[in-house]
């Protein structure tokens, strides 16, 4: 019984010795730098010197005053443009840029014309029957009038008369009066008459003249002025295949004989000097744009052709895209060329670069060696057979290097993550290409 206790015994405390000996190797492992199962892992060595600050970016350019001009919204089919202005040309304010075929809107100004004429002859006819109906009753009220006066005179003398004539006297006085009374309600009712067809000429007068109006001020419409002084934007043609499109699709601008939907969009009239080029930056590139950094912009409508600008505000809050691939922030930049260009129009894209100066007497890595882990910039240094991470601060940087803290001159990084797995056949430059920042 004693033995087995005293084996029990004996078996625990060598657990507990390999315990503390596997406990104390991890520890140990921790400090230690980074094994590499390869020796061909790319290495940069980090240098001291002067690296040019250059920060790329693209950008759209924007007209901060303009005016879109559109075909007029009018009743009817649609409209076929007569005459547009190029691309790029200036106008002034009045002059035509763009009118389409007047001849719809002519035929229904000369049809209500037409038709207003004939609702003044309506109205004139209307006016003179019942002049001539007021003037036959007239007459006729005052013989109704004079017969029944003619009657009570008769009935006056009935005292002198026989029975039977005397019957006869009030009789005619009763049958007259009627007689008047009708005429009188026949003469309201004529005048009503007459009234309601003067009436309905007129509306009839009324409605032509407003189609007339109407179509005058359509006819005016078909040309379409310059509300300002400025250049001349053409916009796509969105409707050139029915309003049907694809991918790919290379929409034309508007053209003497597009058939065109009322209320379409055809032109823009641009303030040259309003144009402003808008650009956005990374939170990582904000510390190397600042207000009146000179910039180079090339267009890509315009290739081979170099604009040069300042920087005219960097946005003071980081505007994060939500549904884009890129979680980092960005900074509104606009950009205020030095140098017109007729040519130029609202929505070019263009290609940017800043200039951040020089930054001297720096230690400076490839960026490719310079890596994102846990939200923290690190690079991997050369330790024996192995690599030691380590944290380092990013000072400035361009496309291809970066000015850092944190590491020593003359020091050895890797240049792709030695701790991730690669494939054999890949490329070192591909299994760092996770990490590194390009």
């Amino acid at each position: 019984m004693a033995q087995t206790r005293q084996r029990r015994i004996s078996a625990w405390a060598i657990v507990g010795i390999l315990l503390a000996a596997g406990i104390g190797v991890v520890v140990a492992s921790s400090h230690a730098p980074l094994a590499s199962g390869a020796d061909d892992i790319p290495l940069a060595q980090v240098k001291r010197g002067e690296i040019d600050i250059q920060v790329r970016a693209t950008g759209e350019l924007r007209a901060s005053h303009s005016i879109m001009l559109s075909a007029p919204s009018i009743g009817g089919d649609a409209l076929q443009l007569t005459h547009i202005v190029r691309t790029g040309q200036t106008v002034k304010k009045g002059d035509v840029v763009f009118e389409f075929d007047p001849s719809e809107q002519l035929y229904k100004l000369e049809q209500n014309r037409s038709e207003l004429q004939q609702a003044e002859q309506e109205i004139t006819k209307a006016q003179a029957d019942a002049a001539v109906l007021a003037a036959v009753d007239q007459v006729t009220l005052l013989k109704d009038r004079y017969s029944v006066r003619r009657a009570e005179l008769d009935v006056q003398k009935n005292e002198l008369l026989s029975k039977i004539d005397a019957e006869k006297n009030d009789l005619a006085l009763v049958q007259a009066k009627r007689v008047l009374a009708e005429q009188e309600k026949d003469i309201e009712s004529h005048k009503a008459s007459g009234q309601a067809a003067t009436y309905l000429a007129q509306e009839k007068y009324n409605k032509a003249k407003l189609g007339m109006d109407q179509a005058q001020q359509n006819l005016d419409k078909m040309r379409v002025t310059a509300p300002m002084d400025g250049l001349v934007s053409i916009q796509k043609n969105i409707f050139v295949m029915g309003g049907i499109m694809f991918t790919g699709m290379v929409l034309p601008d508007y053209h003497e004989g597009d058939q065109v939907q009322p209320g379409a969009a055809i032109a823009q009239v641009v303030d040259p000097q309003g144009l402003e080029l808008t650009s956005k930056i990374s939170e990582q590139d904000r510390s190397n744009v600042s207000v009146g950094q000179p910039v180079q912009v090339t267009f890509d409508a315009l290739p081979g052709q170099v604009f040069h600008g300042t920087v005219k505000s960097v946005g003071g809050m980081t505007v994060r895209q939500f549904f884009t691939a890129n979680t980092s922030g960005n900074f509104d930049v606009s950009i205020q060329l030095a140098n017109e260009d007729p040519r130029l129009r609202s929505g070019f894209t263009a290609q940017i670069v800043f200039f951040g100066g020089a930054k001297k007497n720096v230690l400076y890595l490839p960026r490719v060696a310079i890596f994102l882990k846990d939200g923290k910039r690190i690079v991997y240094v050369k330790k024996g057979n192995g690599y030691e991470q380590r944290e380092v601060k990013i000072q400035s940087e361009n496309e291809s290097r970066a000015a850092i803290e944190g590491v020593e001159e003359g020091g050895m990084v890797a240049m792709v993550d030695p701790t991730a797995p690669r494939k054999t056949a890949a490329p070192a430059a591909t299994a760092g290409g996770i990490g590194g920042t390009p």
